[in-house]
């Protein structure tokens, strides 16, 4: 027994597998020790070589860690356990602004698109062997690449960024490896990175994006890869200037065994230029997603990068999934090349309304960050208090720790739905929910 729930199975799966549903159902929590192997195996009458590997496969999944003597342990934050259950309920009549999704008004109408693409596709079907990659879309794609000063590499097509982040990631790294992210950084690259047995080594973050201090710590501590968001970093707005690129670079060229990925996660959405960090390592990447701009369920992203890493991730998508659908990528470039999102405009919209909240937090003494994107980031001293306190305000907010490895507490809040006459009134709820709460004094 270990604590009130067993572990079973007889082979290395079954009882990794026992572990993995305790850890997702919460029967196990985070930080619980495990027994040690040559006791689990005595307890399951199996081999200790077979309580080993169980626990291997659980380190390369992100469920446990070890301590050395001190054994093996669930971890604080285990992949089994995804960033986004932590989520608060919204009270009845309250705001939401803890999703970070864009504003449907603000999003093209996708019906035209879709059926001008399913036309096509009636005119000329897709089928196996055929063309994987929209040309149209590569053109689009590689014109403003070129434009932004992206180095010149082949394109191709995933499903969103995550996706193309974690093929990315397996192409070149192996369970074990670490990687450096943002801190605070994207909360499903932060579940994405011990989900696949890799370890995450945090870089800091201000308005400029990475800090190159931390990140040289990171990579002086053996990171073999850099995930970096180069504009409208979630969740903190960030936005990589043009001097703070030229010091990752610098950095980076000390380092240039690094697997660099760039995620442009502001790409249609920010008016600020794009400063890649590209050309200084051998193997590196470059995402960019239509999800913000033309809608979420639009899981399409275009990625370029060095021919062997754009190679692999090809080779192992087409073992995979074959290829993203021709209809959803015929769509977005029609989407893209007839402008269908005002790209200023909406750059505009969600500008006013970051500037709005930040300099309202700034008159009531609340520090806020959010430089671009949709996102403003608050730093709180007491985080599910503050949570809390909002809540009972009638505004929910995105607790920091899904975007947290070591970074201070702080709490998200999704400005893309938020209207002018609701600004005032949100920013005296921050002010008071950031308060420490009042001493008691008991007689």
């Amino acid at each position: 027994m270990l604590g009130e729930y067993p572990i079973e199975g007889r082979g290395a799966a079954e009882i990794a597998a026992s572990v993995e549903r305790a850890v997702g159902a919460g029967e196990l929590r985070p930080g619980q020790s495990l027994p040690p192997m040559r006791e689990l195996a005595d307890r399951l009458g199996v081999n200790p070589n077979t309580v080993a590997a169980a626990y291997r496969t659980l380190r390369e999944r992100g469920v446990i860690e070890t301590a050395g003597r001190r054994g093996s342990r669930v971890r604080p934050k285990p992949a089994t356990t995804g960033r986004e259950e932590l989520r608060v309920e919204v009270p009845a009549g309250g705001r939401d602004l803890s999703e970070g999704n864009p504003d449907p008004a603000l999003l093209p109408r996708l019906a035209p698109a879709l059926a001008a693409a399913a036309e096509e596709g009636d005119r000329r079907p897709v089928l196996y062997g055929g063309d994987p990659i929209d040309p149209g879309l590569v053109r689009l794609a590689r014109t403003e690449l070129d434009a932004d000063g992206v180095p010149e590499g082949p394109v191709t097509v995933t499903s969103g960024s995550l996706d193309a982040i974690e093929r990315i990631l397996t192409a070149h790294l192996r369970p074990g490896d670490a990687v450096a992210v943002e801190d605070p950084g994207w909360g499903s690259v932060l579940d994405l990175v011990p989900a696949l047995g890799l370890r995450t080594l945090p870089v800091g973050v201000d308005d400029d994006g990475p800090l190159p201090d931390d990140l040289r710590r990171a990579l002086e501590s053996g990171a073999r890869a850099l995930i970096v968001t180069d504009r409208a970093q979630n969740p903190t707005g960030a936005s990589v200037t043009a001097p703070r690129a030229r010091a990752l670079r610098a950095v980076l060229r000390e380092h240039p065994g690094t697997l660099l990925i760039e995620d442009d996660h502001g790409h249609g959405i920010v008016d600020l230029p794009l400063h890649p960090l590209a050309g200084v390592t051998h193997h590196w990447a470059l995402v960019r997603s239509a999800s913000k701009a033309y809608g979420p369920d639009l899981r399409v992203a275009v990625l370029t990068g060095d021919p062997v890493t754009v190679d692999r991730v090809r080779g192992r998508q087409r073992l995979g999934p074959g290829w993203v659908s021709l209809l959803l990528q015929r769509a977005v470039t029609r989407l893209w090349s007839q402008g269908a999102v005002d790209r200023a405009a909406v750059a505009k919209a969600y500008g006013a309304r970051r500037d709005a909240l930040v300099d309202a937090l700034a008159e009531r003494g609340v520090v806020a960050h959010g430089r671009t994107g949709m996102n403003v980031w608050v730093p709180v001293p007491d985080e599910t208090g503050a949570v809390a306190r909002l809540l009972q305000s009638g505004w929910a907010v995105a607790p920091g720790a899904r975007f947290r490895v070591a970074s201070p507490p702080g709490v998200r809040i999704t400005v893309s739905t938020l209207a002018e006459e609701d600004v005032s009134g949100l920013a005296d709820a921050v002010a008071a929910a950031v308060r420490p709460s009042p001493a008691r004094v008991y007689g």
